[in-house]
C-alpha cells in the first residue's frame, strides 16, 4: 500500500511540474508590457483553461497522497534517527581483548 501511494505520488508530483512549466504567465501579453489592456491582468479570468483545471486536480491529489503518506508513516511506529543517536551515545564502546592486548604491547615498546 505505501509503495503504491509513493509511486503516485512521485508521478502525480512529475505531472504537477510539468504542467505549471507549460502555463503562461498572467501578464505575458505583448499588450501588457507596454502598459495596454490592464483590464486582462486585473480582471476578471474567465473559464479556467485545461491547464488550470489540471493543476488543481494534481495539486489535490498530491496534498492527498501526502497526508496519506505521512498518516501511514505514523502508524508503522518506526524509530526515528534521533532515537538510533542517543541508543549509540549510551550504549558503552568494548573493544575486543585482542585489540586490548595489543595496546599493551605497544605502549611496553
Amino acid at each position: 500500500m505505501t509503495t503504491l501511494l509513493v509511486i503516485v505520488h512521485v508521478v502525480v508530483s512529475i505531472i504537477m511540474i510539468l504542467i505549471v512549466l507549460l502555463q503562461t504567465g498572467k501578464g505575458s501579453d505583448v499588450g501588457a508590457a507596454f502598459g495596454g489592456s490592464s483590464q486582462t491582468i486585473f480582471g476578471s479570468r474567465g473559464a479556467g483553461t485545461f491547464l488550470s483545471r489540471l493543476t488543481t486536480i494534481a495539486a489535490v491529489v498530491f496534498m492527498l497522497t501526502s497526508l496519506s503518506l505521512a498518516y501511514l508513516s505514523k502508524e508503522q511506529g518506526g524509530s526515528s534517527v534521533v532515537d538510533k543517536v542517543k541508543q549509540e551515545k549510551t550504549a558503552p564502546v568494548q573493544q575486543p581483548v585482542e585489540q586490548a592486548a595489543d595496546k599493551k604491547d605497544i605502549d611496553k615498546k
